[in-house]
């Protein structure tokens, strides 16, 4: 009878009650098209479409018939672009969704914190950190790295391509999506935390990870971080039960439990990183970075942060700071090499301002380069590194989205993938054009690219991701030519927290003198 009893209830919990919730419908959500036939009853639809890929392509496809979609039974997805102000903008009262606290270690980071008071204090904190000047007298950390990866890259390099041919497979001796990585890692961390990984000098990724008890093992830096962006994401849409799934998962899943044990790895990385700096820092080292910013005030005034937020701090600086920039690399190169055209025409824009021998592109010299910057942009709109829609939640008042009212506690979102790819702002979006971004018409064009969000709470490191950015790829686009293993070749992709592609194999050689006349 009992066996009886509570099968009856864990029926009507998740099978009898969600319907008649739906056709209740209290908020008035049950206007707006399903994503899928059933994501009006359950979460369970945007959990299985977070498993097959790439869910934001999917979601463009729906979009362009209906301009809010429901994703979930408590969650709305917009394209339309005036939404964008309404959910993120300055005067938004949306705050952030659950998403983000669902997940949280023992303290808030600045990208996961709730509370708009708290965010402002850590914001004031941080924002030193993350000034341009502050990261401008950081450029040599940036050449630094910058430097290694070409002696990397000169060890690698190979005869010229000759013409009309496709590389010979021992010629691709670049995955040129692996060392993005691995230097986008090592220049945080050098930023961050004045601390040489490695990762460039040995063309390895192995690193620490270090447990509470003090307990320090070897674990690969990528495969830790790839499976903390990936088991989460793929079941933490059903808020309610998250926790709950997490642990069925665990039991059912050998491939959850892989990955939730490399997530913790991912967690001894970070501590480690954090133990690692401040001993350096209670030892009396005085050096200049991230970790100094956060500790102090430029005057030396203590924040007296307790150390549960510092590693909280570390560990999103680790995260989007190092991933997010190096899918950015990936896709810039991609993109430039399936189009000859805007090549050439950022090569000649490099070569007017480098000097021939120079191995490392000053900041100084290419930060202002249009075209340069044109090129970075129009990736980032193709492809943003973080694809899908950040999520957040109405006031308890409720709130006007596209003049429309939506009831107090839904979640509601727009993917950057969708927005980058409305025809209506966007024109001819399918097609790499730098040039959309150059003049007056780019200048109209800010208001909806949204790759780093926007508004109070988007990525303050979005800087420190353009500089990291603006110096490699100036540097390599100057220095070498690189070959795809065929003009049609297309990487494997999978939308996890961040656009995930597979390995990018290249032939690289370096670039013929230039011939004077």
């Amino acid at each position: 009878m009992y066996a009886i009893a509570l099968g009856l209830a864990v029926i009507g919990y998740f099978f009898v009650y969600p319907v008649i919730y739906y056709f209740y419908d209290p908020k008035g959500l049950r206007k707006y098209p399903n994503f899928y036939r059933l994501s009006g009853i359950s979460d369970l639809p945007l959990i299985y479409e977070s498993h097959t890929g790439f869910r934001s392509r999917n979601l463009l496809e729906a979009h362009k018939k209906h301009p809010v979609l429901r994703i979930g039974p408590n969650s709305l997805s917009f394209s339309h672009p005036n939404a964008i102000k309404d959910i993120y903008g300055h005067t938004s009262n949306c705050i952030k969704d659950r998403f983000y606290s669902e997940n949280v270690g023992s303290h808030y980071h600045l990208a996961d914190v709730v509370d708009k008071k708290d965010h402002a204090r850590k914001r004031k904190v941080l924002s030193s950190a993350y000034a341009v000047k502050n990261l401008e007298e950081w450029e040599f950390k940036v050449a630094e790295v910058s430097g290694k990866l070409i002696k990397a890259f000169d060890k690698r390099c190979t005869d010229p391509l000759p013409p009309n041919q496709n590389p010979k497979k021992e010629d691709l001796t670049v995955d040129y999506r692996n060392w993005t990585v691995l230097w986008t890692a090592a220049a945080i961390a050098n930023i961050g935390l004045s601390e040489d990984l490695g990762f460039l000098d040995e063309g390895s990724d192995t690193i620490k990870s270090e447990c509470k008890d003090g307990t320090i093992k070897e674990v690969s830096f990528r495969e830790c971080h790839t499976a903390t962006q990936t088991a989460a994401f793929r079941l933490i849409w059903a808020y309610d039960w998250f926790h709950t799934i997490r642990r069925i998962s665990k039991v059912v899943s050998s491939s959850y439990r892989r990955w939730w044990r490399l997530d913790e790895d991912w967690a001894g990385i970070v501590y480690n990183r954090a133990t690692t700096r401040l001993k350096r820092h209670e030892n009396g080292e005085k050096l200049d970075d991230f970790f100094t910013a956060i500790m102090a005030d430029k005057n030396g005034t203590p924040h007296n942060l307790e150390f549960g937020e510092i590693v909280a701090e570390i560990s999103i600086m680790m995260n989007a700071g190092h991933d997010t920039t190096a899918i950015a690399l990936r896709n810039t190169m991609f993109f430039l090499l399936k189009d000859p055209r805007c090549l050439a025409k950022l090569r000649e824009e490099l070569d007017e301002v480098l000097d021939e021998d120079e191995v490392v592109a000053p900041y100084g010299k290419v930060k202002h380069l249009p075209y340069l910057r044109a090129c970075i942009d129009e990736s980032l709109r193709m492809m943003p590194p973080i694809v899908f829609g950040l999520p957040r939640r109405t006031p308890m008042e409720g709130t006007s989205i596209l003049d429309n009212y939506v009831a107090p506690d839904t979640s509601v979102s727009i993917s950057s993938y969708v927005m980058h790819h409305q025809e209506s702002v966007f024109k001819d979006n399918q097609t790499y054009k730098p040039e959309r971004w150059l003049g007056e018409e780019g200048k109209a064009l800010q208001p909806y690219f949204i790759p780093f969000s926007t508004g109070a709470r988007g990525c303050i490191g979005r800087n420190i991701s353009y500089l990291e950015q603006t110096v490699l790829v100036a540097s390599l686009i100057h220095r070498y030519e690189f070959a795809l293993p065929h003009p049609d070749w297309n990487p494997p992709v999978r939308e996890n927290s961040n656009f995930t592609p597979g390995p990018m194999p290249l032939k690289l050689w370096r670039r013929a003198p230039a011939v004077v006349a």
